[in-house]
């Protein structure tokens, strides 16, 4: 028995073990553990995503098909909100148009500014934004904004706007937690070129000779753009959730369990929610 941590590397070998033709392919119901990351109100150990890639041509590596794709995730975004917020009575917060930004423009209009507070400036005026060029180094040496794997996602190749980067993660104005909430983190994956200079780039060049590795820098893997939509994360935002904890049975620290019951939110693990008999524990 295996439990991922992640799916990436998988899907993109699954489009090729399966032939999965261009403009086409797979959606994934995952679940996996993360036992290094950090547990508060929007992570927990437990991971639950609608993964996803695509199969792609060389030509459709470029920031315009990559905006089109978030359009089209963002739209589904829209729709359910509003099927949600009708059905239960939550106001939708969402516009119907979402914000392109990109972390190169926001450095220079903010740069004294951490990561996490030019999206909540981007967030709490645009209200849902798709934030293009994560990962990366700032000519200062300290990350352009957030990391990321060197064999995943594109965050070096040039784009029109002189920016760099061609992925991005689609973020939201948080109205209970007044703060910018991640709901997608996607883009175009790495090219056989690009996959060289991000793995010397983070000085991990002897991947290079990894299985995984060897079967895209010699064409067998196909070009591909994908991503994930957090299952519970989702549930949270369109629920006005204070806690994932609220819409995912799971641990949690139980002096925090205490802290939350005193202000009448109680989360799903622990026993401590007598509505849901399966969350007692023996």
């Amino acid at each position: 028995l295996e439990v991922p941590f992640s799916l990436a590397k998988w899907k993109r070998w699954a489009l090729h073990y399966y032939k999965v033709e261009a403009g086409k392919g797979i959606v994934t119901d995952f679940r996996g553990l993360r036992c290094d990351d950090d547990v508060d109100y929007t992570h927990s150990l437990y991971v639950d995503q609608f993964d996803w890639e695509k199969h792609i041509k060389q030509e459709d590596r470029n920031v315009e098909y990559l905006k089109a794709t978030v359009k089209a995730i963002y739209k589904a975004i829209y729709d359910t909100e509003q099927a949600v917020s009708k059905k239960y009575g939550i106001e939708p917060v969402l516009p119907e148009e979402l914000t392109f930004a990109t972390s190169d423009d926001m450095i220079k209009d903010h740069p004294t500014a951490t990561p996490k507070e030019r999206e909540n400036i981007l967030c709490e005026k645009h209200k849902a934004v798709f934030f293009i060029g994560i990962g990366g180094m700032k000519p200062d040496g300290q990350l352009r904004h957030d990391g990321r794997a060197p064999d995943y996602d594109d965050w070096i190749t040039e784009r029109p706007d002189g920016g760099h980067g061609l992925n991005g993660d689609i973020l939201v104005w948080n109205p209970v937690l007044k703060q910018s909430f991640e709901l997608s983190s996607m883009g175009i994956r790495v090219n056989p070129e690009v996959l060289l200079k991000q793995l010397d780039l983070c000085s991990v060049p002897e991947r290079k000779d990894f299985v995984w590795h060897k079967m895209l820098l010699d064409g067998t893997l196909p070009q591909t753009i994908g991503g994930g939509i957090g299952q519970s994360r989702t549930c949270q935002f369109f629920l006005r959730a204070c806690h994932i904890g609220e819409v995912q049975h799971g641990w949690y620290n139980p002096a925090e369990v205490d802290v939350l019951k005193k202000d009448g939110i109680n989360l799903l693990g622990l026993g401590e929610f007598e509505a849901d008999p399966s969350a007692k524990s023996s």
